[in-house]
């Protein structure tokens, strides 16, 4: 297994998904060999991730028109492991990893229906005001949402 700077210990970050999305890869998003285009697995990436959101209830949130802020990309990046092809059904696995004031760091895992991981990758989402364009700090219910605990435990 090759290293990846955010994954620690492989077998354990494995196991400590929860929650996935089912994609199917389309004919358009390979290349002229039947390979899926490098650059679609952010695209998976984006749809689970949203999907994800939309679970934990905070999708709709920042959608609203009147809301004050909003959900950006900081960063995105991704490892692959192995090839995937047209037609290939992946499972996309998406959690928060850390969570920041302004932030949180959102790891990703694809895999196959073989269960082979194929591709593994991370990002951070950062809140923005509408208004201003600078990062607003999470309020407690967007923390809890995120990291599943309780504030008052903390």
């Amino acid at each position: 297994m090759p290293t990846i700077p955010y994954i620690e210990n492989f077998s354990d970050w494995v196991d400590s998904f929860s929650y996935h999305h089912s994609i199917t890869v389309r004919f358009s998003e390979t290349d002229a060999f039947g390979h899926l285009n490098n650059t679609n697995v952010f695209v998976y990436f984006e749809e689970a991730r949203i999907e994800f959101l939309k679970t934990l209830g905070l999708m709709e949130r920042w959608m609203r028109q009147e809301s004050e802020s909003i959900l950006v990309t900081g960063d995105l990046q991704c490892d692959y492991l192995k090839q995937v092809f047209f037609d290939e059904k992946l499972d996309i696995y998406v959690k928060v990893a850390t969570i920041g004031r302004t932030s949180a760091d959102i790891h990703y895992m694809a895999k196959n229906e073989e269960g082979d991981v194929c591709f593994t990758g991370r990002g951070r989402i950062v809140q923005v005001s509408k208004q201003t364009n600078r990062s607003i700090a999470w309020d407690d219910a967007v923390k809890v949402a995120l990291t599943g605990e309780s504030i008052a435990s903390k």
